[in-house]
């Protein structure tokens, strides 16, 4: 395949570096990078392929399960596929329609995500003090609902990003030191005024995604106010169990998440290639583990997967 080059001053397109300061590299960085790709997309796979034919899977947990699935397969998708062409065929080129739709799509992914996990919480919170009502309180068209509720803030919260982009002038140097269309990484490329843009995404970031932890915390607080009221310390673990699987998804997914988006803003003491790699292993990591998680602390799924996996 011929090398396909634009130049920075081309009006329609921006240029993507890749991991910069580390071209050379690019072709070695690119086999973790496809590997854990691949393997996020076969697990999150998996997970929507088992539960889609097992109708003993067809429950509130599971379908928020494959909602998770769904969200990391997205924004994964959004983005390492344009990377993989930058690091082994030099394909650095990006339409301006192409970024913000790329943008768009990452950050609705994650978003949602995040909506994901506090519908999680919720049901982990029924599980453990409602349990009786569980099977009234969480049906699958309850879930359903609470899903699409999710899904339309979060593109009502995000569609203004690429919105508000899309009517900034931008410069003549349109080099983006990064691997994808970043909202702040574009933004730092208009010639204007950019302040509505960096406080609206700030603003949206700590507001929505703070919203969503107090309602996790929320959530875990009443959950710990139970546990501690059951007197069998057998029990005691039994109910701390079904909640592993989603904490170790927080821890994996909150904090990433703020650094990526504090470092563009007020790390500037942080070497562009060690932010521009950790923003990627972000985007990676949970959709490649995550699955994971929760075949191993979920019994009943991972009993389904392993009964495919040995028929083949």
């Amino acid at each position: 395949m011929a090398v396909f080059n634009l130049t920075p001053s081309d009006p329609s397109t921006f240029i993507l570096t890749g991991i910069p300061g580390l071209e050379a590299a690019h072709v070695w960085i690119s086999i973790p990078f496809s590997m854990f790709y691949l393997t996020g997309l076969l697990g999150n796979f998996t997970v929507l392929f088992v539960v889609g034919k097992e109708q003993t899977l067809h429950k509130p947990m599971y379908l928020l399960l494959c909602m998770l699935a769904l969200t990391e397969i997205i924004t994964s998708t959004s983005v390492v596929p344009k990377a993989l062409f930058i690091f082994w065929f030099n394909l650095k080129g990006i339409t301006v329609a192409g970024c913000l739709t790329q943008m768009f799509f990452l950050h609705t992914g994650s978003m949602m995500h995040s909506a994901v996990l506090v519908t999680m919480a919720f049901d982990r919170y029924v599980a453990i003090c409602n349990p009786l009502r569980y099977d009234t309180i969480l049906t699958n068209a309850r879930i359903a609902k609470l899903g699409l509720v999710g899904l339309i803030r979060t593109i009502l919260f995000i569609l203004p990003l690429p919105l508000l982009l899309s009517r900034q002038p931008f410069c003549a140097n349109r080099i983006i030191p990064h691997t994808y269309c970043d909202h702040m990484a574009v933004a730092k490329m208009s010639c204007g005024d950019i302040t509505v843009n960096r406080t609206y995404g700030l603003v949206m970031s700590f507001v929505v995604i703070g919203l969503d932890l107090t309602l996790v915390a929320l959530s875990y607080c009443l959950i710990i106010r139970a546990v501690l009221r059951i007197s069998s310390k057998r029990d005691h673990q039994k109910a701390l169990n079904t909640c592993t699987a989603h904490i170790g998804v927080m821890l994996m997914s909150y904090p990433s998440f703020f650094f990526s988006t504090l470092t563009y803003r007020f790390g500037q003491g942080i070497a562009p290639h060690i932010h521009v790699i950790l923003a990627n292993l972000y985007l990676l990591l949970p959709p490649m583990l995550d699955p994971v998680i929760y075949g191993v602390k979920t019994k009943e799924l991972c009993d389904k997967v392993g009964k495919y996996t040995y028929r083949r």
